[in-house]
């Protein structure tokens, strides 16, 4: 038998997600769950990885298999496709294994001609519906199969609702409506050159390659790249019976949550629109009401809707996201899946549903998105500023925290703007899925159009970016870029502000302060911790950093960065005078006067952490980074050195590397000027003598870090100065003090050669900047020139800097894991690159045996939740 790729919604059911997509499998598990599912079939993602195999084309097996489901559809509905009685209108829809909303296209009344037109005119007795069906259809169509832009067709409309004098799409008539599918079949002609496709069949097939092109369009690669979803998953096709939410008034269509997906409380959250289609309540089109006015309308299916709710949270144990028609007061259910939300709301319904018993703290763990995390941490507007500022609109609350910045009207110029540093909020009449990179660059997003549940609105929920939707007070300039909203007109670069967790809309600018978590929080960080198995510490360098780190559930300091510390105040006057001394007598005289600096910095963040672990990586840049570039500040050295201004200019030029990031650096400063080592252990070990002499209770183990070690015979040479140093100063304070002198792995050399630095290193930690930089050979500052050509070329799905590359740099890291162990039992392993506080790193870092992660302050939650499921994943397989 032929390999199966087509399947009717009552083949499948919810565990076949990774063949039938997420829509699909919940289409076929709502079908056996007997909900009144309009009848379908779904086209695998098997399907669309064949179809780009075979060079973007629908083979003949697959085109003959899709036929034959055609006519199993017509059976079971009673209905065939360009039928003269009972003709088959379908929608066709993505479904990828993972939710992508509004990122792939969307079909609807697939299946009109002329000819039909008029049957269904006459059979509905309503031609204004059967007209209106059409002209969606040739826009959509026109749009997503032929992609000939929207904007032609909405500017026809706009200019027929001009003529007939009326503001909304539902004034317009059935012959205004007829007068439309005409002007739309004519634009389609000459975008096109050919007529507007008449034959069903030929539409399916057309509108089905669109789908499957719509997997690899700019916005779903941008998606996918945000959220971890693999080009090879593909996406399935969903063809589903029409039901028809724009017959008339007793007719309607609406998305609703079983939980309020921006707080998590419980009870039905959602829209609804009369006599409208999907795409009006999602595209957000026009402005929808609650879906409690339903009640009102349609009691009937309303009462049976709730039933489904509950029904379907029951079965999931998770909040629903459903999406629903009403056609003459009888209730059909388009999809279901698990909703997105915020991560206020994601806490919540973790924890109600522990407390609901419907699931266990464990899977409570496990469903929360651990980068939600990030927008609980982030800023609110200060209390005390808000209470004086009056808002000058208000709108819909549609993504939760504070966004302050200069407006720009367009996606583009967000990221330009953005480019350069500038803080944005991205104003528009509604935004499109197009737009996905001008909001990842705006702090926060305005839209005058659309709804809670509007693509602005559920783009930004995911992408915890602030976001007030439908403030239909905004008077729209697109054109000459501003907008008038009480009075006053807004131009672009002026400020404003906006309150995603109400609504409202300021004039300028409101100081906002950092996000405090509540209890929620609490509970689920205090089941993550404990289920993992990973140690948390954090990347510091100021006490105040290593604070909120420790507030924020870091368990110690994995990476401490002392250059960091050399460029406050008159430090970096006696670092350059180092750089600049002939003698060793000289360079030892300016760094005798930075010990008491280091000193005073380690003893400060040995106080924030109470004990805990804090490792200390010795001088790793180059020390052309350090010297002055100002005419005065080269003229202030020199006097201090008693040189003259052309002398210092000469050192300076002579520091200058061809490539600096592979030069005179790391611990290759050490083995030059071994005095630097020797004024940095003094500093760390005078620091830990003193605080522990003031905490006798707390375990003081200073952790020494050399930097950029590529061969053992290196570590051994700069451990030697280090030791000796360390042991003088233990001696002559007469103090039992412990230390650990270990190293970053960093230089491929080391990871294939770790068993021998585990001779002389007391633990290992994996600079993954560096050692990824070193793998590829690319130029971590330089890389966003081609990266973007890697990812259009399909050669890299991720940037290898923020995703730990598994395959290259991971089997740098597992050999030296395994290595370094076999020679020294006791030897810890961490990683301090960036790739830390990303939750995929995170699990693969679990999954070779390290013993912790370190990462930036605020990704702390975020490294202890990813943790936690990496180990229950773990335990689980």
């Amino acid at each position: 038998m032929s390999h199966k790729y087509v399947y009717l919604f009552s083949e499948g059911n919810a565990k076949m997600r990774e063949l039938l997509g997420g829509k699909g499998a919940n289409l076929a598990e709502m079908t056996g769950l007997g909900l009144p599912v309009p009848q379908g079939f779904t086209i695998s993602t098997e399907a669309c990885t064949q179809y780009y195999e075979d060079g973007q084309k629908i083979n003949d097996e697959i085109q003959a298999q899709i036929m034959e489901y055609i006519e199993k559809m017509e059976a079971i509905t009673g209905k065939k496709f360009g039928d003269k009685e009972n003709p088959l209108l379908v929608s066709v829809r993505s479904g990828a294994r993972a939710s992508m909303p509004g990122m792939m296209d969307t079909i609807l009344n697939l299946g009109l001609n002329e000819e039909v037109v008029n049957v269904i005119a006459e059979k509905s007795n309503n031609p204004r519906w059967a007209w209106d069906c059409y002209r969606r259809f040739i826009q959509m169509y026109s749009d997503v199969v032929m992609e000939v832009g929207k904007k032609y067709f909405e500017q026809l409309i706009d200019a027929m609702k001009e003529k007939r004098g009326v503001t909304q799409d539902v004034e317009l008539t059935a012959d205004d409506l007829k007068e439309l599918a005409g002007q739309f079949k004519a634009e389609y002609k000459s975008k096109i050159g050919t007529d507007f496709p008449t034959d069903p069949k030929e539409q399916l097939m057309g509108a089905i390659k669109a789908v499957f092109r719509s997997w690899d369009n700019p916005r779903a690669n941008v998606y996918r790249r945000d959220n971890d979803i693999p080009y090879s998953w593909g996406t399935a096709v969903n063809v589903q019976m029409m039901a028809f939410g724009n017959m008339g008034d007793d007719c309607g269509t609406g998305v609703a949550f079983t939980r309020d997906p921006a707080t998590g409380a419980k009870g039905l959250f959602g829209e609804f629109l009369t006599n409208a289609q999907g795409e009006d309540v999602v595209a957000g089109v026009r402005t929808p009401m609650h879906i409690s006015e339903m009640e009102e309308k349609f009691p009937e299916a309303f009462k049976q809707f709730k039933d489904v709710c509950q029904r379907l949270e029951n079965h999931y144990r998770d909040m629903q996201d459903m999406e629903f028609t009403v056609e003459h007061g009888k209730l059909f259910m388009l999809q279901t899946r698990n909703g997105k939300r915020t991560a206020q709301a994601a806490l919540k319904i973790a924890c109600d549903l522990v407390d609901e018993g419907m699931i266990t703290d464990e899977e409570a763990v496990l469903m929360i998105d651990p980068r939600n995390l990030d927008t609980l941490l982030h800023p609110q507007f200060d209390a005390k500023a808000l209470k004086v500022a009056t808002p000058v609109g208000k709108a819909l609350p549609a993504s939760p925290g504070a966004a302050c910045g200069k407006i720009v009207f367009t996606a583009e110029d967000a990221k330009a703007w953005g480019a350069r540093g500038e803080k944005v909020v991205l104003v528009r009449l509604e935004t499109s899925p197009e737009d996905i990179e001008g909001m990842k660059a705006a702090q926060g997003i305005l839209t005058v159009r659309g709804g809670m549940t509007s693509h602005a609105a559920v783009v930004a929920r995911g992408m915890g970016t602030c976001c007030v939707s439908g403030c239909t007070a905004i008077n729209m300039d697109e054109e000459n870029k501003q907008f008038t909203l009480s009075g006053k007109t807004y131009h672009e670069g002026d400020y404003l502000s906006l309150d995603g967790s109400t609504g409202n809309i300021y004039d300028g600018i409101i100081p906002t302060v950092d996000a405090s978590i509540a209890g929620e929080f609490g509970r689920i960080m205090g089941w993550a911790d404990k289920y993992r198995k990973l140690g948390v510490r954090t990347n510091a360098d100021t006490p105040r950093d290593a604070k909120k780190a420790a507030e924020l559930g870091a368990e110690g300091i994995g990476l401490c960065r002392t250059e960091h510390m050399f460029f406050e105040g008159d430090r970096i006057d006696y670092f350059r005078q180092m750089i600049c001394s002939s003698t060793v007598e000289e360079r030892e005289k300016a760094l005798d006067k930075i010990i008491p600096f280091q000193q005073g910095d380690f003893e400060k963040l040995y106080e924030a952490l109470e004990g805990k672990p804090v490792t200390i990586r010795f001088l790793d840049p180059p020390l052309h980074e350090f010297v002055p570039t100002e005419e005065a500040d080269i003229k202030k050295l020199a006097d201090a050195q008693g040189k003259s201004v052309e002398d210092i200019k000469a050192i300076i030029a002579s520091l200058h590397e061809a490539n600096p990031m592979m030069g005179h650096r790391g611990c290759r400063l050490a083995v030059t000027y071994p005095e630097i080592a020797k004024m940095q252990t003094t500093a760390v070990i005078r620091a830990a003598i003193n605080v522990k002499k003031a905490h006798a209770d707390w375990n003081i183990v200073p952790e020494i870090m050399i930097p950029l070690v590529g061969d053992v015979k290196e570590l051994k040479y700069v451990k030697k100065t280090v030791v000796e140093t360390a042991d003088a100063e233990i001696a002559a304070a007469g103090i039992d003090l412990k230390y650990e002198v270990g190293t970053m792995i960093e230089i491929p050399r080391a990871a294939l050669t770790a068993d021998e630095i585990a001779k002389e290193a007391e633990f290992f930690c994996f600079g993954t900047n560096d050692l990824t930089q070193m793998t590829y050979g690319f130029s971590r500052d330089d890389a966003g020139k081609f990266l973007d050509a890697y990812y259009d070329a399909k050669i890299f799905e991720n940037d290898p800097f923020a995703k730990l590359d598994q395959v290259g740099v991971g089997k740098l890291m597992e050999m030296a894991v395994k290595l370094g162990k076999g020679v020294r039992k006791d030897l810890h392993c961490g990683i301090c690159g960036e790739h830390g506080g990303d939750p995929s790193s995170v699990e693969f870092c679990h999954k070779i045996g390290l013993d912790y992660v370190s990462c930036s302050p605020f990704r702390v939650p975020i490294a202890r939740l990813a943790a936690a499921q990496a180990a229950i994943k773990d335990s689980r397989n």
